[in-house]
């Protein structure tokens, strides 16, 4: 645009001078010869007062040119204050915000559309686990699997175990949940009699006296005592309505109302909850634990054929789903989101505009100028066509005027 301004201006000349033999031969000529010499004049003068913007013309220091590097941080304190009056004013912003629908924005961005090629993955969903592959891969696995243990262990010593412990007792008994846990216990009792036969043996014999030694009665005690133990664990496990399961539903019934109800009771489990909280075999072991389940998050957020990105995907697209429909949901996000911008528009307004101020004052003159002109320049440059066309037509005008008044 610049080239053309000026070539404009080059043929206003260009004509004017070669107009000029021929005034006399017809009284058109003097009306192109008015024009190109008003054309010229009008191109001239604005090509002065758009250069002078920028620079100083024909590099000349004249007075009021180069304004814009003269005044640049006069024009940046001004910039600052113009965003500040403007647009980072809680009135402002909550009236923008309040035709907004943030919420269904989000939503219609979350919800995948299948490409081309009918895939629906997003690069949302790719970056996302990327993302927290990389977060996981960064962070200090000690440090990070201290902090959850800490923050879990924080929670779980709020939390008063023993009247919970009670009253899940209490429903399983009266459901009959806990009958499938006794008979495991009955079945685990046997087995571990079982895998421990030779113990047993060996306390009998070392308990008994020399004479049931010599005469080998310590070894039919053994077995009398083994075999009693195995008929008792077998009636047991099979007899719904034996006595000794009586008995220990009678236990666990009081055990329930002494972990909700006694006060020595609940003391002794909040203190066992306390050693198991600080016991360091407790610590090393989450930490074995979180290292697994670290591990585990990274290998399946990097495999590209792994599940985890599709169920991302999937709770994404819920998400924006649940945000493109639900109107409630989507008030509260929205006022939450109005309320958010205006506060951050009253708290840090200010900084913002002096972040404005402080950068734009720390350019150049040289970079300011060429931003500036960059921006705005071609416009600039259509003043100086439209100034030397309309001189050119009010020296026409100009020279109808004069042949009308003075000839």
């Amino acid at each position: 645009m610049r080239w053309t301004a000026t070539g404009l201006l080059v043929a206003m000349a260009a004509l004017f001078f070669s107009t000029r033999p021929f005034l006399g031969e017809h009284p058109a000529w003097g009306y192109v010869h008015a024009f190109a010499e008003a054309a010229m004049v009008g191109g001239l003068a604005d090509w002065f007062a758009v250069t002078a913007l920028f620079r100083h013309p024909l590099g000349l220091p004249i007075p009021h040119t180069a304004i814009i590097p003269e005044n640049k941080d006069r024009i940046a304190d001004t910039m600052a204050q113009f965003l500040r009056d403007n647009f980072l004013t809680p009135a402002v912003v909550a009236r923008r915000m309040q035709h907004m629908n943030v919420a269904k924005a989000a939503g219609d961005f979350l919800v995948a559309q299948p490409d081309a090629t009918g895939d629906n993955r997003s690069r949302l969903t790719a970056g996302a686990a990327e993302l927290l592959a990389e977060i996981l891969e960064s962070l200090d696995p000690d440090r990070l699997g201290n902090q959850v243990r800490s923050g879990l262990a924080g929670q779980f010593a709020k939390i008063d175990v023993s009247p919970l412990l009670g009253r899940m007792l209490e429903g399983a008994i009266a459901d009959g949940r806990h009958m499938p846990l006794m008979d495991g216990f009955i079945r685990w009792a046997g087995l571990t009699l079982e895998d421990n036969e030779e113990t047993v043996r060996d306390i009998i014999h070392d308990r008994a006296n020399a004479v049931l030694r010599w005469t080998g009665l310590d070894e039919r005690i053994s077995a009398s005592v083994l075999d009693g133990l195995y008929k008792l664990l077998a009636e047991v496990l099979v007899d719904p309505e034996h006595p000794l399961r009586s008995k220990i539903e009678e236990g666990l019934a009081q055990l329930s109302q002494d972990l909700q109800h006694d006060l020595k009771t609940r003391a002794r489990v909040e203190a066992m909850k306390r050693d198991l909280i600080e016991n360091p075999a407790v610590a090393e072991w989450w930490m074995g634990v979180w290292e697994r389940i670290r591990r585990s998050l990274i290998r399946r957020a990097r495999d590209p054929e792994g599940k985890l990105g599709e169920e991302m995907r999937k709770g994404l697209a819920e998400m924006g789903a649940a945000l493109q429909t639900d109107a409630r949901l989507q008030m509260q996000i929205n006022r939450f989101a109005r309320r958010t911008m205006v506060g951050v528009a009253t708290r840090y307004g200010d900084q913002i505009v002096q972040l404005v101020s402080e950068t734009v004052k720390r350019w150049d003159a040289v970079t300011i100028t060429g931003r500036i002109e960059n921006a705005v320049g071609r416009d600039l440059q259509f003043i100086r066509i439209n100034g030397t066309l309309v001189g050119g037509l009010v020296g026409m005008t100009l020279h109808f005027i004069d042949g009308l008044l003075f000839h």
